[in-house]
C-alpha cells in the first residue's frame, strides 16, 4: 500500500501531490492492478488533509483510467505505468550516485536541481 507524504511548502496542490505519488508508485511497480488504494479516511488520518482533497485526487486518477472506485469496497488500481525499474541495475547506479552526492555535501535541493537539469538535457519536454 502507498503512504502519501504531503509537502505543504512545495507549492504543488495537495490533490496533485497524491496523484503524482500514486503515479510514481505505479511506475515503480509498488502498486499493481488489483491493489487497493488507502481509503480517504486512512489518508486523512495519516496526513491531516481534507477528505474532499483525497477524493478529488482519486477522481483524477479514475478519469485517467488508472484506478476504479468500487462502491463499498474502495478504490482499486486498474493499470500500471512504466516498466517497473525498482529492481533495475540503473536504480542501483542512481542510488550509488545519490550516496556520493550526499557524501560530497550536496543537500536534497542541490540534487533536485542537478538531476532536473540533466533530465531536461536528455529528456526534453517536447519529446512527448
Amino acid at each position: 500500500m502507498v503512504e502519501y507524504r504531503i509537502d505543504r511548502r512545495s507549492g504543488v496542490a495537495t490533490y496533485l501531490q497524491i496523484v503524482q505519488q500514486t503515479k510514481q508508485a505505479l511506475r515503480l511497480g509498488l502498486l499493481e492492478p488489483g491493489d487497493r488504494l488507502p481509503t480517504a479516511r486512512e489518508v486523512v488520518e495519516a496526513t491531516a488533509i481534507n477528505p474532499n482533497t483525497v477524493l478529488k485526487a482519486y477522481r483524477e486518477l479514475e478519469r485517467e483510467g488508472l484506478v476504479e472506485a468500487r462502491r463499498g469496497l474502495g478504490t482499486f488500481v486498474r493499470r500500471t505505468l512504466g516498466t517497473h525499474p525498482v529492481d533495475s541495475p540503473l536504480r542501483a547506479e542512481l542510488a550509488a550516485w545519490a550516496e556520493r552526492a550526499r557524501a560530497a555535501g550536496l543537500d536534497r535541493e542541490d540534487v533536485d536541481a542537478l538531476f532536473a537539469s540533466v533530465l531536461d538535457e536528455h529528456f526534453p519536454k517536447d519529446d512527448h
